[in-house]
């Protein structure tokens, strides 16, 4: 293992809740209520593709127009509620000081990476963040985590990518990167299709994943 790649919404941070409820009371506007099932059907996507799955189902502005509302909202729970998950954050640290590139690789848009890391005060964590808005394909698409690999200066196989949504883990495999996936919710772990699956995040767990 020469570096490790992070997704960070779910990850690192606790923001997929605020997203939701950001979607769901700008949704509620357009006379749409948000259940469950489109919670699974879009986490860990990118926002073009959750706003066309949205507009498929009601009638809302197009992505741009409708990005300003939803952001501005979504901004503000940042600032009041955003919480980081303490073992990521953790074993983020523990692998930095150890020596270890590490990288995040998002398909959250370079707008909401930054402040994300703003209000969770990690900005100045990782050597390498990749937004979503910087590569052609979101997740399940590798592009997200090659490009990080070629930045960081390691080889895909060389990286371990640290995920928890279906789309995060398929996107790290597709790109030939052993992955160690966080299942946050019990009901998540099933979906989460890689060889390591854990509760909480170690140094330790990182690095055995990565091998010898």
């Amino acid at each position: 293992m020469r570096a490790v790649v992070f997704d960070c919404d779910g990850t690192l941070v606790d923001s997929e809740r605020l997203s939701f409820q950001a979607w769901r009371e700008i949704l509620g506007r357009h006379g749409y209520d948000l259940a469950d099932a489109d919670i699974a059907a879009t986490r860990g996507q990118s926002y073009p593709d959750v706003h066309g799955y949205f507009a498929e189902r009601a009638t809302i502005p197009g992505a741009d127009d409708f990005w300003p509302t939803l952001s501005g909202r979504l901004f503000e729970l940042f600032e009041t509620d955003l919480e980081v998950f303490d073992d990521a954050v953790a074993t983020a640290r523990e692998l930095k000081e150890r020596g270890v590139p590490i990288a995040i690789a998002t398909s959250s848009l370079r707008e909401r990476l930054d402040a994300t890391l703003r209000a969770a005060a990690l900005e100045d964590v990782f050597d390498v963040t990749v937004a979503g808005d910087e590569v052609e394909n979101g997740k399940p698409a590798p592009d997200l985590f090659l490009a990080a690999a070629e930045r960081l200066g390691a080889a895909p196989a060389e990286c371990v990518a640290v995920e928890d949504s279906p789309a995060g883990v398929e996107a790290a495999l597709a790109a030939g990167m052993r992955v160690v996936a966080v299942a946050r919710h019990p009901d998540h772990r099933a979906s989460l299709r890689c060889e390591t699956v854990v509760d909480e995040l170690t140094a330790a767990v990182v690095e055995a994943a990565g091998g010898p």
